[in-house]
């Protein structure tokens, strides 16, 4: 137990020693900073301490071990400037051996006209954009206060003809302290080779004397500058408070070191009743844009053994207005 916290705090201090010396905005794959599950955007994404259900898969895969039987969870993100994220997600608990998922995150966008220095209003011609993941998760409850998870997962990118492609790792522990319902979870996200860009339009012919001579042109490749996916280091705390009889306010807090930007926080609260109905709030604390969140979210039971869970989460966004999200999911 005392040696999977250590590697993770490790790890977690080589992600913050990086981004001493990394640039803003530096890293690619982008979307991968893009959350999902209503739930955790509602409270401001504070998360890490929290996650036990589908979502657990981004946030923290540890939280995967208190999933019970079969689960199922889908999730929709309004992004800004008409681009839309879109999450999927199922594990499966076996007995005496953990926690099994897997999960498919996939960024679209509408197709746009493709513009040259020539031609600046447009060739007629279109191009379009895509991001996905695709991950296979492990979580198992080493101790009844310890869980461990682990995250494989593929990413690729490709706008126009150019792909880019690479592998990466999540890891998270997720700890019961003893004292009342403090929970404290940590993670590491994004650990993996750098990615690189290639494709057809990069082929071209090259003439080294530009014309000149009788030297015919040769076929060449323009090389892409490889970059890195955006590595966090999370960690936070839980605590719950009963507030009479069926109702429970959850208080999280959570610090996040990107490889790319500055720390930043999050605070966030949720207030449930009956285990039904769940009011969430949020604040986000050193981002550009990000501050507000809202949320809510109703839990029903749909037959004996099964039940519907359906989320909300609204996000101010400065500058760019709101973004909002919706999650649906299933246990049974």
């Amino acid at each position: 137990m005392k040696k999977i916290i250590w590697l993770l705090l490790l790890l977690g201090l080589a992600a913050t020693t990086s981004a001493e010396f990394s640039k803003v905005g530096s890293n690619g794959a982008q979307f991968l900073k893009i959350g999902v599950g209503s739930r955790y955007q509602g409270m401001g994404e504070a998360s890490v301490a929290i996650t036990n259900d589908i979502y657990s898969m981004y946030w923290n895969p540890a939280g995967l071990a208190q999933v019970e039987n079969w689960v199922v969870g889908f999730t929709n993100v309004n992004w800004i400037l008409d681009v839309d994220l879109n999450y999927f997600g199922m594990a499966r608990y076996f007995e005496d051996v953990g926690v099994f998922g897997v999960s498919a995150t996939v960024l679209s966008m509408d197709d746009l006209e493709i513009t040259t220095f020539e031609e600046q209003e447009g060739t007629g011609d279109f191009y379009s954009a895509t991001s996905y993941a695709v991950g296979v998760t492990y979580a198992r409850q080493l101790t009844n206060k310890l869980a461990f998870g682990g995250t494989i997962k593929y990413i690729g990118e490709r706008i126009h003809n150019e792909n880019a492609s690479s592998f990466a790792f999540d890891f998270g522990t997720l700890m019961h302290t003893g004292f009342n319902s403090l929970r404290l979870g940590m993670s590491i996200s994004n650990l993996g080779p750098e990615m690189e860009f290639s494709g057809s339009d990069l082929d071209i012919r090259y003439d080294e004397r530009e014309g000149e001579g009788n030297n015919s042109p040769i076929s060449a490749r323009v090389k892409t500058t490889p970059y890195d996916m955006p590595m966090a280091f999370r960690v936070g705390l839980a605590y719950d408070w009963e507030l009479g009889s069926n109702a429970v306010m959850t208080v999280a807090s959570e610090i996040k070191h990107p490889s790319d930007m500055h720390q930043q926080g999050s605070l966030g609260t949720e207030l449930g009743f009956s285990d039904k109905f769940f009011v969430r709030a949020g604040y986000k604390f050193r981002y550009d844009e990000e501050g507000l969140t809202l949320g809510g979210g109703l839990t029903t039971n749909i037959s004996n053994s099964s039940s519907l869970v359906i989320d909300y989460a609204w996000q101010d966004f400065g500058r760019l207005e709101s973004t909002q999200r919706f999650s649906v999911g299933f246990t049974f």
